[in-house]
């Protein structure tokens, strides 16, 4: 157990990310008293500048995306931070940047938040100049490379100054707060996990939709497309948090050990059991917006949807699929998870409206824009009925805001940076996660190209191409998009 970090050097600090998320991140948890008094964060990038200029370029950021109410404290958090600019691609500055660290009493955390291809090299200039000590934690920002071959390439390179229980992968979906609550939910309500099998329930739904296109992305998106941006990380770890066995406790090994299981015992996908698409131009909430190849300014094969029937073949969900959809240039910003359940096997209630009412239960678990938890249970309608009982479905909703009054609405890296200077691992991804992950992926991908699988259009607008919804509907299953 590692005692909490006193240091805290960001790579990347004048980023896109820095800038919207980790600077914000770690002024909330300021201004709520949740960093230690004497901790100092360093930042550290390419960009010329003094400490002053630092604290300018985050005092701007913290003004465009961290709500007022919640930058108390703002210029005693400011005073926190330093800087030290550094070309990672040579050994020349990490000296000066080891000055600037000085000798951490308690710990250093590292956030790697570069490009890829500076990995190796911020690694070696890190051993260099004696960066990589005991007392050192390093956390790495995706993407963990675009196969399993440069994932490991890149986990080598890291594991050649850090050790496993040292290394922090981050996947920010696991630090929002809904995600965290699949785990309170199945295993701290009897209620759930009894009936959390293939006996009960019928298919589960994962929808990660997103109405944006490229929004700067270029380059990255082009080269990784839907599959490998959003299905290889975030999607797959909610699949393990829903599907993994009861851990012995709430300790990072042993959560980590039953999210592998599930991640190694996913099925290979045949292209059947796939669609891919590409939005064309179209309109979103009433705007008209041009189809990926004019944002791209070139043609691509590259897919901006996808959409999967994925299996989990083990005991507890043998025959229970799990429909996976991704996209950009969507209907609607949303990320959630459908649960559906079985039927009753007999229905006792007969007449005119009871038996064409009945409808299965249904848990949706919604983490974004909105958190919270509906569960669909049958009720009688009131009333005096000569033609018997009527039922119809009702909600029972958990809104998060609703249910804890007063907690604020946290930006998912808070709890991630928390925790990596802490040293607690459990929200982190392991190396063999990464890799379990990447061999299902690569398989998906060897499918596409060996069947000469290219993406169908769609209209921006729309949820995608229409064979996403027969992949659904020749099962008997509707997507969720209300």
């Amino acid at each position: 157990m590692y005692k909490a970090a006193d240091t805290l050097l960001l790579f990347g600090a004048t980023g896109d990310l820095a800038k919207r998320m980790l600077l914000p991140s770690l002024c909330a948890l300021h201004a709520d008293g949740l960093l230690a008094e004497d901790l100092k964060i360093i930042g550290t990038a390419r960009s010329e500048m003094d400490d002053a200029a630092f604290r300018n370029f985050a005092r701007e950021a913290l003004e465009q995306f961290l709500p007022a109410e919640r930058r108390g404290g703002m210029a005693e958090f400011l005073n926190r931070l330093s800087y030290q600019s550094l070309d990672a691609t040579t050994l020349d500055g990490f000296k000066a940047l080891a000055t600037k660290v000085g000798e951490p009493k308690t710990g250093l955390a590292i956030f790697l938040s570069t490009a890829p291809s500076l990995f190796e090299p911020t690694i070696k200039g890190l051993q260099h100049a004696g960066l990589d000590g005991e007392n050192v934690r390093m956390c790495l920002e995706k993407p963990l490379g675009t196969d399993l071959a440069t994932s490991c390439a890149i986990n080598d390179a890291v594991a050649s100054a850090f050790p496993e229980d040292r290394i922090f992968r981050i996947d920010h979906y696991l630090g929002k707060e809904t995600v965290q609550n699949i785990l309170a939910l199945r295993f701290a309500n009897v209620l759930f996990e009894p009936i959390w099998n293939s006996n009960y329930i019928d298919h589960v739904q994962v929808t990660v939709a997103e109405t944006v296109g490229l929004e700067g992305r270029v380059a990255f998106y082009d080269d990784a497309g839907a599959l490998r941006d959003m299905v290889q990380n975030h999607m797959l770890q909610l699949v393990a948090m829903l599907a993994m066995e009861p851990p012995t406790s709430f300790d990072a090994t042993a959560i980590r050990d039953e999210k592998v299981k599930v991640l190694r015992a996913l099925r290979k996908v045949s292209a059947a059991e796939t669609v891919t698409g590409q939005y064309r131009s179209g309109a979103i909430s009433g705007e008209a917006v041009r189809g990926y190849d004019d944002e791209l300014g070139k043609d691509s094969g590259t897919e901006t949807f996808t959409a999967i029937k994925a299996h989990v073949d083990n005991w507890r969900w043998k025959g229970v699929p799990f429909y996976l959809r991704t996209g950009k240039r969507l209907p609607e910003r949303v990320t959630e998870i459908l649960v559906q359940f079985r039927s009753v096997p007999h229905s006792i209630f007969d007449g005119a409206g009871a038996a064409s009412m009945m409808q299965p239960n249904q848990l949706l678990i919604g983490i974004q824009p909105e958190e919270n938890i509906t569960l669909s249970l049958m009720a009688k309608v009131p009333g005096l009925d000569q033609d018997g009982t009527r039922l119809r479905s009702v909600p029972l909703d958990i809104a998060m805001p609703d249910a804890f009054v007063g907690a604020h609405r946290r930006i998912a890296y808070e709890r991630l940076l928390l925790d990596l200077m802490k040293g607690d691992q459990t929200l982190f991804v392991r190396r063999d996660e990464v890799e379990a992950q990447w061999q299902w992926v690569d398989a998906i991908r060897s499918v596409w190209e060996a069947e000469g699988v290219t993406p169908k259009p769609y209209p921006a607008g729309t949820w995608g191409p229409n064979a996403a919804i027969a992949l659904a509907e020749r099962d008997g299953v509707s997507w969720h998009d209300e």
